[in-house]
């Protein structure tokens, strides 16, 4: 299963006798033809089983892994790449090996480096480290093999991994690393690691930090409960993670064959190991590499394993602990750009919208932080020939029971008088009759600011920047843009749970915000936002795969089809009209003020989002 930059991998960890690779061989061969991925990965010294101990040395053994070889190879109909494991003679020796298979082939078989000698391992005693062989073929039933260290290439797809067993991992610099270096974007690691308390968090932590460090994906297999022995205990802890993110694990001392399955992104691995300068400058990889080409053929139909999430930006776990990290990093970055000025003032524009609701909400909370007034908070609301008695009523209500300085200064007599400037006809609602509303509005505000001696809060969020929803030199221009780096999908999330925290006496009004329809008000009480540049869930998608994964407009529009059910002809409009914004608002982003990065993206023309304003692209 592989298709439009995904492939799907699997770790496997099925019944198994020790030291009975006949029958070992035959589960692994009804797993293998049975799996629905391109990459299979079955556990260390899978074909023998890992605690055979001094069995190892016996012909016997070692004569049935060789026929259990051959068996697998004759009856594997897996079209895509499995990896087996089996002791193997080298050298006079025997190595713990990784054999990368495809259907009826060997491509390469890559021996253990680091060979654990303490507590409950003994396996320099049986086996011979990938350090002290110098062979770069086996000999494995009549054929010569590449053995050693191996790169694996599917170079029209991008998929290129490498091997790791085991206790590689957890050495100080791992052979996982040094094939990152050198192009692998995908580990695999067949493993058997015995269960002690609180190994397991270890083991799972370890992973993740391999697949960071590496930039790549990591698909980790390990032993199971048949493979208990004596005095070690084994729970088939299955783990595949992506740049430090798990994608899914197990650990559930199943007595049955169990399979894991994850979609990894090769794309989005691509596009974040381009953006990695630590790799590019890197020590210098000393290890010289075997390079194995293999193919996979495109899936006509791929199916995800979950549903593709419709609000990425918004966190799915631990969502408490999330909305404490990311409230702290608002108010603490107003916080200090507060002291720094040493101002006690603040002057906000407050429509009773999302955006400037969370905005105030922040600011009383920096205030709280410096033990400042809050009537040094100008709440400022400016009806105009749009507003709606809804927000209007909410943004007071809130305003009045915050205890701030509350401020009406309607500016329809100020509009009209600007239409009466620049001979605009008032009935002609056209880009000039808003724009002239909202760069009035800001003109107020900077004013109220040099009369209070405070700074004017922007209130824009990163939605509206990516689509150019502002006004340049209106609601674009502030003194701070607090929510410069939080998508409107994340605003709602943030008031919500302030609603429900640090705000509870109105909670009711927070929440009818919420659910006010999202509009500037700028034509009339019945004009919405999502009207006109299409709904912010499905915009926010775009933002996410475009500055996350870098996906192109064709992928895009795949993962709308397959994430929103849009037709294909919609999927499309969205994604051109998203692009078209984005490339010729480029110029209001050079503008921006200073505003604090929340997520692992930003669109801040000093950091992150670095573009000419005067590229075509659309």
């Amino acid at each position: 299963m592989n298709k439009n930059g995904y492939v799907k991998v699997s770790c496997v960890t099925p019944i198994l006798e020790v030291g009975n690779p006949l029958f070992n061989v035959k589960e692994i061969v009804r797993i293998s033809n049975e799996v629905k991925s391109s990459i299979t990965v079955f556990p260390e010294l899978s074909l023998s089983g890992y605690t055979c101990g001094d069995l190892f040395y016996q012909d016997s053994l070692l004569n049935d892994v060789y026929k259990a070889i051959s068996y697998f190879l004759e009856n594997n109909k897996n079209e895509g790449i499995v990896v087996i494991g089996a002791p193997l003679i080298i050298e006079g020796s025997l190595a713990n090996t990784a054999i990368v298979c495809q259907k009826d082939k060997i491509l390469g078989v890559v021996p253990k480096r680091t060979l654990p000698n303490n507590h409950e391992f003994y396996e320099k005693r049986w086996f011979k480290s990938a350090e002290n062989i110098n062979q770069d073929k086996i000999y494995i039933n009549g054929c010569f093999y590449p053995f050693g260290n191996i790169l694996f290439h599917e170079l029209d797809k991008n998929i290129h991994f490498g091997i790791e067993i085991c206790e590689d991992m957890w050495s100080a610099i791992t052979p996982g690393n040094m094939l990152a270096l050198a192009g692998a974007n995908m580990i695999l690691n067949l493993s058997a690691s015995n269960e002690v308390l609180g190994k397991s968090t270890i083991r799972r932590n370890t992973v993740l930090e391999n697949s960071r460090r590496n930039c790549g994906a990591y698909v980790y297999a390990s032993a199971g409960v048949n493979e208990s022995t004596s005095d070690t205990v084994y729970s088939g802890h299955n783990i595949i993670a992506l740049n430090g993110d798990l994608l899914i694990e197990t650990e559930n001392f199943n007595p049955n064959s169990e399979i894991i399955y994850a979609d990894i992104d090769i794309k989005m691995i691509e596009f974040l190991r381009r953006n990695q300068t630590n790799l590019h400058d890197a020590i210098p990889v000393n290890f010289k590499y075997q390079q194995v080409m293999f193919n996979l053929n495109e899936s006509n139909e791929y199916k995800f394993e979950e549903a593709f999430d419709q609000t990425p930006f918004i966190p799915k776990k631990n969502q408490l602990e999330a909305f404490n990290k990311i409230a702290s990093l608002q108010e603490y970055a107003l916080f200090k750009r507060l002291k720094h000025t040493n101002t006690k003032s603040l002057v906000i524009g407050v429509s009773g919208g999302l955006d400037s609701t969370l905005a105030l909400l922040v600011a009383v909370e920096a205030f709280k932080h410096l033990k400042l007034d809050l009537k040094g908070i100008i709440a400022v609301t400016m009806p105009g020939l749009g507003t709606s008695s809804r927000t209007k009523t909410n943004a007071m209500k809130m305003m009045e029971d915050l205890g701030l300085t509350v401020l009406v200064k309607p500016i329809n007599d100020s509009v009209v008088e600007h239409f009466k400037l620049i001979d605009h006809d008032i009935n002609l609602k056209d880009v000039t009759y808003e724009n002239a509303q909202a760069r009035i509005r800001t003109l107020i505000l900077m004013d109220l600011a040099n009369k209070y001696n405070g700074l004017v809060l922007g209130t824009g969020d990163l939605s509206e920047l990516a689509l150019g929803w502002c006004t340049y030199n209106g609601d674009q221009m502030s003194m701070y843009g607090i929510n410069a780096g939080i998508p409107k999908t994340l605003v709602r999330f943030m008031i919500d749970y302030y609603s429900q925290t640090k705000f509870q006496n109105i909670r009711a009004t927070l929440q009818d915000i919420i659910d006010t329809p999202i509009s500037p008000e700028l034509l009339g009480t019945d004009q919405k936002t999502e009207d006109s540049i299409g709904k912010y869930e499905i915009n926010d998608f775009i933002l996410y795969r475009y500055l996350n994964a870098g996906d192109s407009e064709e992928r895009i529009i795949w993962l709308l089809e397959e994430t929103f059910g849009l037709a294909g002809d919609d999927a499309s409009k969205y994604v051109k009209n998203f692009f078209f914004r984005f490339f010729t608002q480029q110029f209001k982003r050079q503008a921006l003020p200073d505003g604090p990065k929340i997520l692992n993206v930003s669109l801040a023309p000093r950091g992150d989002y670095r573009m000419p304003s005067d590229i075509k692209r659309w």
